[in-house]
């Protein structure tokens, strides 16, 4: 028997092989056994007697249920904030200009490396706490705010606590080359020297990275450095994801693809060659408008080229102290239509299928289909396309997290 019936509901499967809208089933049923989903489909359909399939069973009452949320970019493991470069924007400052100044990515560094791992923990939780109660289920945490071994360590520690804390899944991602730390500013050889050599190595060594990320752009680091450090991933047998394309044309995002890149993200400046080369990798685009929209920046993303090319693009909160103070996947969502120009359905697809893809995950979550994680949110709405359609929405009323259902709001 299965541990769980749920029937009255709609599915909103997202499965790309159903020929509906948002891969919906009306009025379907979803079997839960192990904490995986042993059976979606009509209720009409289902193979016997509700009371002899399962354990328990339940009614949702007409709510629709989607795959839970998928946030695949995330900085939320930090010291300190970032309130009064919020502040001195508004004033006119350019986020470049405070980067150059000795603000952005490195007064976050000070904070960071100055806070203890319980510190860093108990910062995190509330900020994963909000991204649970709006539907998430899978988090990508970075590092990147320690720039030197220890620090880098200790976040990715502090990744794994707070989030099983939560009890949200987790892929950790090491962002050696997030900026350049005050003590290398004349010796950036040796700083990249460093994260090959002794940081990644360690934090793989101790379990504690799921991939490799960095910042190629003109205020963070060069393809060559990139290149480096990617190089180092393919022979620690870690995937590559890159922030690419956010302020300039790097290049960035195709030297990502030529390494079989997971994702290339931000992409304001994405080129047609970058898209080209994404679409044959199979590279994700994750789309940020927390990072746009908070920067106020005005060139969008490539989004009709993408899609043309077919693309997979994926939608994320961003969530960081400086330029995406986001904990809201809803409202991302929201943005990335209203802002982006998505539908949407490529919205929720973006932080379900499409985020699951980002991290390497789509064979085990992010669509609601027989085998996968009983990952799903029960949303109390009349279609799916409302998720997106509020301004900051509250979140699903239910969430399952390996079938394990809690209530997030009444």
């Amino acid at each position: 028997m299965w541990d769980a019936l749920w029937t009255d509901l709609d599915a909103a499967t997202m499965a790309p092989d159903i020929d509906a809208a948002y891969g919906a089933i009306p009025d379907a049923a979803i079997g839960i056994a192990d904490g995986r989903i042993a059976w979606i489909g009509p209720r009409a359909e289902l193979p016997g007697a509700p009371e002899s399939l399962a354990h328990e069973t339940v009614s949702l009452g007409g709510a629709w249920v989607t795959p839970a949320l998928v946030d695949c970019h995330t900085h939320l493991v930090f010291g300190g904030d970032r309130i009064g470069e919020f502040e001195k924007r508004l004033e006119g400052a350019s986020y470049e200009e405070i980067a150059r100044a000795g603000g952005g990515i490195k007064s976050t560094v000070a904070a960071t490396r100055a806070a203890s791992l319980d510190e860093l923990v108990e910062a995190a939780i509330p900020r994963l706490e909000a991204l649970k109660r709006g539907g998430v289920a899978t988090v990508e945490i970075k590092s990147g705010y320690g720039l030197d071994v220890d620090t880098e360590i200790r976040m990715l520690e502090a990744a794994g606590r707070a989030a099983e804390a939560v009890g949200l899944r987790l892929r950790r991602t090491y962002l050696g080359l997030h900026a350049l730390p005050e003590e290398y500013a004349d010796r950036r050889e040796a700083y990249v020297e460093l994260i090959c050599e002794k940081g990644l190595p360690q934090a793989r060594a101790a379990g504690l990275v799921d991939a490799v990320d960095a910042f190629c752009e003109t205020i963070g680091f060069t393809i060559e450095e990139v290149r480096r450090v990617f190089e180092t991933a393919r022979q620690l047998a870690l995937p590559v994801r890159l922030h690419a394309e956010q302020l300039s044309d790097q290049g960035g995002a195709a030297m990502a693809a030529a390494f079989n890149a997971l994702s290339a993200d931000h992409l304001e400046y994405l080129d047609a060659a970058g898209v080209e080369a994404m679409a044959e990798a199979g590279t994700v685009a994750v789309l940020l408008p927390g990072a746009f929209y908070a920067l106020g920046e005005t060139r969008l993303p490539p989004v009709a080229a993408l899609r043309e090319r077919g693309v997979k693009m994926a939608v994320a909160t961003d969530l960081n102290p400086g330029t995406s103070p986001l904990v809201s996947p809803t409202l991302a969502m929201n943005m990335a239509c209203t802002l982006f120009g998505l539908t949407p359905e490529e919205a929720l697809a973006g932080m379900t299928r499409n985020g699951a893809a980002a991290l390497g995950l789509e064979d085990g979550i992010g669509t609601i289909e027989t085998g996968k994680a009983a990952d799903l949110a029960v949303w109390r709405i009349s279609q799916p396309a409302e998720i997106a359609y509020w301004i900051g929405a509250a979140g699903p009323e239910r969430l399952a997290i390996a079938g394990r259902l809690e209530r997030m709001h009444a």
